[in-house]
């Protein structure tokens, strides 16, 4: 890729339409001042004061996040929320980033998924942060629940260029991606084979089929073989990566850190990533992959160009320390550079 092919899949960005589905999470970050901290009458431990606290979507708003930052057109998201304070705080985040969240449903007897963050502001790397709180659902998800959701993502799809599908909680069938729902998107996906389907799963990766799915060495290879397998053998890799590509029928991404991402068609290869300097924080890192490879795809990218502006994408985040990070399509050009310089 040269500049001039960067900017005309960029130029693109403003045209596209996308949805997430998935599970939404309030990241809440308490940020603690240890200079300040007291010791409890009552208890005798330490009570850390929180000096101001932030919040942004998380999970699968970290792909939002993304695709506002880097100037997606029209934007819908599609999942659930309680009928509670942090239900609150994740909808007014989203509706100020400009999402339409008409298929975000509140739903009162859930709640709303939460990561918890107390974090040092005198340490910004991922040292400075403290024991994380996680709020998520551990009883089944209502069928009703799940039909509205099916029924929204169908009424929805003819309008869009692409769907980014973020699978994060792990107890099954607890979340908004459960079976039902799976078996509706891999029907979705063969009844609109010219939109672009692309899914990520903390854990289930391997039910997904008629999607393209984005999976790390260590899951792609957990997928195909038994325990013990060196995960980062380029062989084992390519012999994983054309397993899944088999199973799902459809293109696969795996990524591999700074080395960069290995993709399936038209044949294996790795698109080599920016190699940047520490201090880094990965938190983040693939969903910010997920929304530069789906965005540059319904631009017109192909699928080694979806990958290389992942990567570009992903490793501008990582040096955004002490939050989930962002990039900007300004940021692009000179990145493609500095990957261009490291031939």
């Amino acid at each position: 890729m040269n500049p001039s092919r960067l900017k005309e899949i960029v130029d693109r960005f403003p045209d596209c339409r996308i949805a997430v589905l998935g599970d939404f999470f309030l990241d809440k970050y308490l940020d603690v001042d240890p200079a300040l901290a007291e010791i409890s009458v009552e208890s005798g431990k330490t009570a850390h004061q929180v000096v101001s606290i932030r919040t942004s979507p998380g999970a699968a708003g970290t792909i939002v996040n993304n695709l506002v930052s880097l100037g997606v057109g029209e934007l819908h998201v599609i999942g659930m929320t309680g009928d509670d304070g942090e239900g609150y705080e994740l909808r007014r985040d989203l509706q100020r980033l400009g999402c339409r969240i008409e298929g975000l449903l509140k739903i009162p007897e859930r709640f709303t998924p939460t990561y918890l963050k107390p974090r040092d502001i005198s340490n910004p790397s991922l040292f400075g942060e403290h024991e994380r709180y996680d709020t998520k659902n551990r009883r089944p998800t209502p069928i009703e629940v799940q039909e509205k959701i099916i029924g929204h993502l169908e009424r929805l799809m003819p309008r869009l260029d692409g769907l980014a599908v973020q699978d994060q909680v792990e107890e099954e069938d607890c979340g908004v991606i459960t079976a039902r729902v799976r078996e509706f998107l891999a029907e979705l996906a063969r009844r609109y084979p010219e939109k672009f389907f692309w899914a990520d799963s903390r854990s289930k990766i391997g039910l997904f089929h008629d999607v393209m799915i984005k999976v790390n060495t260590r899951e792609a290879v957990r997928q195909i073989f038994p325990s013990g397998v060196e995960e980062e053998d380029e062989e084992i890799i390519i012999q994983a990566l054309a397993a899944l590509r088999q199973r799902t029928g459809r293109p696969v991404f795996v990524t591999a850190g700074q080395k960069g991402i290995w993709i399936s068609d038209p044949a294996p290869a790795l698109v080599r990533g920016v190699k940047v300097p520490e201090p880094t924080d990965p938190t983040g890192a693939g969903d910010s992959a997920t929304a530069g490879g789906l965005l540059a795809l319904c631009a017109g990218a192909s699928l080694e160009e979806a990958a290389l502006l992942a990567n570009l994408v992903a490793s501008i985040t990582v040096q955004e320390l002490a939050t989930t990070g962002t990039a900007a399509p300004e940021e692009l050009a000179p990145r493609l550079e500095m990957w261009l310089s490291q031939k």
